[in-house]
């Protein structure tokens, strides 16, 4: 078995190298070559940390495997992430198993290459502000990616507590670009492609807020309650997803779907338009929402790439099981 530890994954996997295979992964399941099993995903009374599983399978690259971990709140004052995790890979053919690899930092590339393969597929060709909802540890991961996809002039951003909104002006400035601070009706009315990133359970993002024409990146509610952003707007918008499933359960749709406003037909896999069997955006005016759940098979894409590359380059360590 293959052990590829948190400290060598810096070296082996960039956001390239996560763009690609987050973007290959969901072409794969739209054409139906790679599935995702049921999410397992609860609070476990302790640390007000939430914890569970995300597998699935990809015929195609012969990614079979799972992430387990979750989010400890509390970590962060501990000098921790908040989000821990760690995927374990089998192989396909004889369910031997084949890696272990941390996946603290896959997580956050991945999560970043997701909403950077929206934006690629879905934002306006003339996007030029970025708006960031959330300043936690996964921000500055999205905003790098982001800032990859248009050529954006300028960075505003917002978070419930003013005093973190020093990270995303830090990587801005790492970027070359402009930050400021707004409030959310400015952030609203002046971003040509959103993002949000938080753990919220309540909706942070209002309908009237949105402008025609934005592109809306939620990636932060996976879990069964949590939400950013008003059911209304998911009404309103042309919505993408990772899974359609999760989606409806776990995702930012839940909320409009309960209430009757969005049906699960109105909902696109990203990987359509990846594929080219769906248009995307139809219209400049047009509000387009990704509505990133966080699948397991991202997670087995990449922690897949980065046992070739562990392999690849000697820093691997590989041990009788």
């Amino acid at each position: 078995m293959i052990i590829v530890p948190e400290k060598e994954i810096a070296g082996l996997l960039g956001r390239a190298e996560a763009f690609d295979a987050v973007e290959a992964v969901f072409a794969a399941m739209s054409r139906g070559d790679a599935y995702n099993f049921p999410v397992i995903r609860e609070a476990i009374g302790h640390a007000d940390a939430l914890y569970g599983f995300k597998s699935g399978f990809d015929r195609a690259g012969l990614s079979l495997g799972l992430k387990s971990g979750g989010y400890w709140p509390g970590n962060e004052a501990k000098g921790l992430t908040n989000h821990q995790s760690t995927v374990f890979l089998f192989d396909a053919d004889t369910g031997q198993a084949k890696a272990v690899v941390g996946g603290n930092l896959l997580t956050a590339l991945r999560t970043a290459a997701a909403s950077s393969v929206s934006i690629k597929h879905l934002a306006r060709a003339d996007a030029k502000v970025l708006g960031m909802i959330g300043a936690g540890h996964q921000s500055a991961f999205q905003m790098r990616a982001a800032v990859e996809q248009r050529n954006f002039e300028k960075v505003i951003g917002w978070n419930l507590h003013p005093e973190m909104l020093s990270r995303l002006a830090e990587t801005a400035t790492e970027l070359d670009l402009p930050f400021e601070a707004v409030d959310l009706n400015r952030l609203g009315a002046e971003a040509d492609v959103i993002i949000s990133i938080t753990s919220s359970f309540d909706a942070i993002l209002m309908d009237a807020q949105v402008t025609p024409g934005t592109h809306i990146a939620c990636m932060g509610t996976d879990t069964k309650g949590k939400q950013e952003v008003e059911a209304a707007l998911v009404a309103r918008a042309t919505v993408f997803t990772d899974e359609i499933a999760q989606a409806v359960t776990i995702g930012e749709c839940q909320h409009a779907v309960s209430a009757g406003t969005k049906s699960e037909g109105d909902i696109v896999e990203i990987g359509a338009v990846i594929n080219g069997t769906h248009p995307g955006r139809s219209s400049q005016d047009e509000v387009t929402l990704f509505d990133g759940t966080g699948v397991g098979l991202q997670d087995l894409a990449v922690a897949s790439k980065v046992v070739d590359l562990a392999v690849e380059k000697g820093v691997a360590t590989v041990v009788d099981f």
